[in-house]
């Protein structure tokens, strides 16, 4: 079944020269039924899991899609807060990273599952490129361009932010794949949704792949268009089953010679669900 809902409105703006049409699509659908997306796992080689999912998606003023897809996930954002706590949903952007690892440098990949608060949010992130990097702020200590302009000048300009004032992206790659364990340990975990805030995405091969613990493909959603402007893909599923996303940026990774053929983007805030230990999750 696929329902969409456009809402057309003023509503709170990010960007003033965003367009103010948001379009909202909440899609029930059953995975299996899809034949694209069928087509793109005998593509890929993955084996396929069907499941129901519900999908948010928006473009423009984003700000209504995204408060409701935490009201989807259910119950407070518990933040950095140490262990599994229900019900409730965790989101963190880039604006707390600091300087140290910050553009020029590296993010370690498991930044965000420390073992206190606040950064006990059980994400790793990981790349096949050369690194994960945070963008560097305005009055960071060695100077560094904004908005990735130390990769090439004309960023700071096409990347806009939902959070000021940092934004995320791999480099040396335009794959990131992000896994998740009980905030704070080591300990697989599961969650029941996955969403994220994109600037900058041109063409609809941005996109997210959901896997199982069993490495089981449950589907793949392509990420609304907004040249120059913010974009909001969100998906939940009934129950935790999500063990890694694969967030594809755009057709190309950052580099210093753009042309017209390469879509680039790249992200702010990530917010997905309460993760749950995989052992304690029935069938999984």
């Amino acid at each position: 079944m696929n329902t969409t809902i456009s809402l057309q409105g003023p509503g709170r703006r990010q960007s003033p020269a965003t367009s103010v049409v948001l379009r909202i699509a909440i899609v029930s659908v059953l995975i299996g039924s899809l034949g694209a997306i069928a087509a793109a796992t005998i593509a890929s080689g993955d084996v396929e899991r069907p499941m129901t999912s519900t999908v948010f998606a928006g473009a423009g003023d984003i700000n209504a899609v995204v408060t409701q897809y935490r009201e989807a996930l259910g119950g407070p954002d518990n933040g950095g807060q140490p262990g599994t706590i229900l019900p409730g949903y965790r989101e963190f952007n880039w604006d707390s990273v600091p300087d140290e690892f910050a553009a020029p440098n590296f993010l370690p990949g498991d930044f965000f599952n420390g073992t206190a608060e606040p950064l006990a949010r059980g994400a790793i992130l990981s790349t096949p490129g050369d690194g994960v990097q945070v963008s560097a702020d305005s009055d960071n200590p060695t100077n560094t361009p904004v908005r990735f302009g130390h990769v090439n000048p004309t960023y700071p300009a096409r990347f806009k932010t939902f959070s000021d004032e940092r934004l995320f992206s791999p480099i040396g790659s335009n794959i990131v794949d992000l896994t998740f364990t009980v905030p704070g340990t080591q300990t697989p975990a599961l969650v029941d949704g996955f969403g994220a805030v994109y600037t900058d995405v041109g063409t609809r091969k941005t996109s997210f792949r959901y896997y199982d613990r069993q490495g089981r493909l449950l589907g793949t959603f392509k990420v609304p268009k907004s040249q120059n402007g913010l974009s909001f893909l969100g998906v939940k599923f009934d129950s935790p089953v999500i063990a890694r996303v694969r967030i594809k940026y755009g057709t190309a990774r950052l580099g210093p010679n753009d042309s017209s053929t390469k879509d680039v983007a790249v992200m702010d805030n990530f917010i997905y669900g309460e993760p749950v230990a995989a052992s304690s999750v029935a069938g999984e």
